[in-house]
């Protein structure tokens, strides 16, 4: 496990160079963010309200406790702090995964999803350490390795996670219909509901952020915004401006690519009860397999799209790929080759973006399209494992598989504590924002 770590530093030395402007990436100063909206939010949050007046507040009230967490290092700039914690973070990201794979070894687990991690957060450049996107993937990857024995835990992380950026709730798509689901969701809904009130009753307006989306336009490196890209080729009169914290399209016809988006996030969430009601075989990685096809169904179908949505997903397939997700091998790869593509459009040529540049629109072809593909080779993946029985058993090889309704952990009885035999370790159960 030297050379992950070697590595690790090695790439991380290179990031922090970036974000504290010692090396500088062609395209906009992407630590911005942090030196003036989340100091901003931040001056605002000691004073004991949420930023209510800022249209770039559009988090639920968790929000507030990345972007104070500077506030512990206050031998240090806001700034400084800020990256010195995302760094922190990614590092014990790495941890959590290297740990998973010693707690496995008997099992001949790979360090793929530490080197998927190790190698996918730089790829992303200095954005991924000047957005808290970092801090919340850490407790979905911490939630779902938890998972493996602690359902209590890993609920609480969950719920945790939700109540900062939301769509850790998704993590508990794959939650059986058990003992263990009812942990799992029951310690969710407690840590959220827990911190939530608490929350409330230090600040008022915590909960404004449900309607702060409401009159958003189509952000210029989603899915839909492709659309609008070609459009602008044939004379299309909309406009790219600064609106709602990001680089969105506004104009006719606006309202109907963001409607179609929407249309989209419903069929991808009728999609995931229906296979919801049809899975009936849990294997040891199901819980993660889940969390990852129901990530990216959200990703590529929403109308905003932000280069750091990649790091929820390189989080999440590398934990698939720690708990040995066959399945799921391709739609990491994929996720893994977008991270670059991600890179080029943001920051280094984002002005070919924002203008609908060929360079730009074919660099959001290629990173959406491989998303896309992506989706729907984890979704394919994830109704073979658990939908067919048969399949399902072949993926949990070696490792015990479970029938929804059987009760107890995931692969029945032969799981057991890590390196524990071949059941061992198995699965016990904005701005640019």
């Amino acid at each position: 496990m030297r050379l992950p770590l070697l590595t690790w530093v090695l790439t991380r030395a290179v990031l922090l160079l970036t974000v504290f402007g010692v090396w500088r990436l062609r395209g906009p100063d992407v630590t911005s963010d942090v030196s003036v909206i989340y100091q901003g939010w931040a001056q605002v949050l000691r004073g004991g309200s949420y930023p209510l007046d800022d249209v770039s507040w559009q988090y639920p009230p968790g929000a507030a406790l990345p972007v104070l967490a500077p506030d512990l290092l206050p031998f240090l700039a806001y700034p400084a702090a800020f990256f010195v914690l995302a760094c922190a973070t990614d590092a014990l990201v790495l941890a959590l995964l290297l740990r998973a794979v010693r707690g496995r070894a008997r099992r001949g687990s790979s360090l793929a999803g530490a080197w998927l991690w190790v190698a996918g957060v730089p790829l992303l450049g200095p954005t991924v350490y000047a957005r808290y996107d970092l801090m919340v993937t850490a407790l979905a990857v911490g939630a779902l390795l938890a998972a493996v024995r602690r359902p209590r835990l890993a609920g609480a992380l969950a719920g945790l996670g939700a109540l900062v950026k939301v769509w850790p709730v998704l993590l508990l798509a794959g939650a059986r219909w058990d003992r263990w689901g009812a942990r799992l969701a029951g310690s969710a809904v407690v840590a959220a509901a827990g911190c939530a009130a608490v929350l409330s009753l230090a600040r008022p307006g915590g909960w404004d952020f449900l309607t702060a989306q409401r009159d958003r336009g189509v952000e210029v490196e989603s899915l839909g915004a492709l659309v609008l890209h070609v459009a602008r080729g044939f004379g299309w009169p909309g406009e790219v401006r600064l609106h709602y914290g990001s680089m969105e399209f506004l104009g006719p016809q606006v309202d109907m690519v963001a409607t179609g988006s929407l249309l989209l996030t419903v069929a991808a969430f009728g999609w995931l009860v229906w296979w919801r009601l049809r899975a009936h075989t849990w294997g040891p990685s199901t819980l993660a397999d889940a969390a990852l096809a129901a990530v990216l169904l959200f990703t590529v179908t929403s109308r905003v799209l932000s280069p750091q949505y990649l790091v929820w997903l390189v989080g999440l397939a590398a934990v698939c790929l720690t708990l040995r997700s066959r399945h799921q091998r391709w739609p990491a790869l994929l996720v893994a080759a977008a991270v670059p593509v991600t890179l080029l459009e943001f920051p280094v040529f984002f002005d070919a973006v924002v203008t609908s540049q060929p360079l730009g629109v074919a660099l959001l072809v290629v990173r959406n399209g491989l998303l896309v593909a992506a989706a729907v080779l984890s979704c394919a993946g994830l109704w073979r494992t658990t939908v067919s029985g048969a399949a399902g058993a072949r993926d949990a090889a070696g490792v015990g598989v479970h029938r929804a309704g059987a009760g107890g952990a995931p692969g029945g009885g032969a799981v057991g504590a890590p390196g524990e035999g071949a059941g061992g370790g198995a699965l016990r159960a904005g701005s640019r924002h």
